[in-house]
């Protein structure tokens, strides 16, 4: 008997594509929450900090998007360097790196 394929993704978790697995309908990875977790110690003073695997779970891209008042006062560069500096264990395992950081509106 054929399955649909909603069925299918709401009775499986995890879907095999672009050579990593693909996450349906989970919680975060462990690499979501490690690099969360980096972000929190290194900017204390982050109002928001959101991490999200975009390459479907296997941890070769992430992308951060960070709101603290330490970036205030400085180039978006520098910013982004200051991110790139927190994560640079991290980053040597990456493909890539999507950073997004903002000073929080008062």
């Amino acid at each position: 008997m054929m399955m649909s394929l909603s069925r299918f993704l709401l009775r499986n978790e995890y879907v095999l594509g672009f050579n990593c697995v693909q996450r349906f309908m989970s919680s975060r990875t462990n690499g979501e929450v490690r690099i969360t977790q980096i972000l929190k110690e290194s900017f204390p003073q982050a109002t928001s900090v959101k991490v999200v695997d975009i390459s479907g779970g296997c941890g070769a891209m992430y992308e951060v998007h960070i709101e603290s008042n330490e970036f205030k006062g400085k180039r978006t560069v520098q910013q982004h360097q200051l991110v790139n500096q927190a994560l640079k264990d991290e980053i040597q395992g990456m493909h890539g790196l999507r950073i997004f950081t903002d000073v929080p509106k008062k």
